[in-house]
């Protein structure tokens, strides 16, 4: 299992309608092949600092969704909330 972890830094007045806009969008990504888990996440002391935390079944499912049409047009508008250059992870789960 591939987990995703990207930081977005969304322009303070735009934080309402970015939330409004993550939450339309979610099931859809949640529903995308390879996906199992997505959610939001936002910083405690930073009111426009948030995260997503996604999982996906392996690297090739991650790829294929940010290869997609789909995340093309979702990316395109969450670049239009950002004050900040986003950061992104991708972690492999360690069971010990």
């Amino acid at each position: 299992m591939i987990i995703r972890i990207v930081k977005l830094i969304i322009d303070r007045e735009k934080v309402d309608e970015f939330q409004l806009f993550f939450e339309k969008t979610k099931p859809s990504i949640g529903n995308f092949i390879g996906c199992s888990h997505v959610e939001l996440l936002k910083e405690t002391k930073k009111g426009n600092v948030y995260f997503t935390y996604s999982h996906w079944k392996n690297e090739e499912m991650l790829q294929n969704y940010r290869n997609s049409i789909f995340f093309e047009g979702i990316w395109k508008n969450t670049k239009t909330y950002l004050s900040g250059k986003p950061e992104a992870w991708s972690l492999n789960k360690i069971d010990l």
